[in-house]
């Protein structure tokens, strides 16, 4: 049997989270067209006949942003990279590489891990993915290249035979029946956090959160309780929109994503918060 840790790295916004689930085959982690989306370690376990790969899903590198928010973040990228058995660094062709880029590259460069280059957005016309040469020019420093479409999921089984490849005999780290190490708390506030990001554009910043506080099972329904937290009472009367019509919006559309992956009806309680501090409990 095979079995490790293989970490998906790179930059904000390059499709990290989206093949996560992809590779997975089943949604654990929440995706937005935001950066920073993802801020902590998010694991997800592909049991095959050959074994078992944990795929690690981390925050985006973002360096346009100086805040206590962003130095957290960047250091759970980095602390992710230890311990792993394969480093899966993702970029994306239709931007240029800059100042991120080149700090994510040389985080990894110099490890003796094996390492796959996965070129993503494979989708897109080649008239968008106008730095794929530049990226592909890298691929000496790397076991493996591939292009693939993490959002259409194509070319993804050729990176799954590759990790598996290259990891390690061993037993598997997850039991068969657990996909992730996130609890139904955490992953019932990320997936209200993406709906959030889907409503607003640029008008709400970075610095919210949801804390699910309680989810009751009843026999004919989820109750889920759970705080909006942001850091100014100005972006409080914002989400909840003139009239409530914006937390009635996101909410609806995280109601509904809930209740089709629980397969039950969810009533959803949100309410809005400010704490200047919540940043420190990430």
């Amino acid at each position: 049997m095979k079995s490790g840790f293989a970490v998906l790295i790179g930059r904000s916004n390059v499709g990290k989270s989206t093949l996560l689930n992809t590779l997975v085959g089943t949604k654990i982690a929440a995706t937005s067209f935001r950066a920073q989306m993802t801020r902590q370690i998010i694991h997800g376990a592909l049991n095959t006949p050959e074994g078992q790969i944990v795929f690690v899903d981390t925050p985006g590198i973002f360096k346009d942003k100086k805040s206590n928010l962003t130095g957290k973040l960047i250091e759970k990228a980095k602390e992710a990279l230890e311990g792993v058995d394969v480093i899966i660094y993702v970029v994306d062709p239709s931007r240029e590489i800059g100042d991120e880029e080149l700090y994510t590259y040389g985080l990894i460069r110099h490890l003796d891990i094996p390492k796959i280059l996965v070129i993503n957005k494979s989708d897109l016309h080649k008239s968008e993915r106008k730095h794929q040469e530049k990226y592909e020019g890298w691929k000496d420093d790397f076991d493996t290249t591939m292009s693939l479409s993490a959002l259409r999921g194509s070319h993804i089984e050729p990176l799954r035979n590759k990790v598996m490849e290259l990891l390690p005999e061993g037993e598997p780290m997850y039991p068969t029946e657990q996909l992730t190490n996130v609890n139904d708390f955490f992953w019932t506030g990320e997936i209200i956090r993406e709906k959030i990001f889907s409503v607003f554009d640029k008008e709400v910043p970075y610095s919210i959160t949801v804390e699910v506080e309680n989810i009751e099972d009843k026999p004919d329904l989820f109750v889920i309780k759970a705080l909006i937290l942001t850091d100014q009472e100005r972006y409080k009367k914002l989400i909840i929109g003139k009239g409530g019509q914006k937390i009635k919006e996101f909410g609806q559309m995280a109601r509904r994503e809930l209740e089709a992956a629980l397969n039950k009806k969810v009533f959803l309680e949100l309410e809005v918060e400010v704490d200047k501090h919540w940043v420190e409990r990430i």
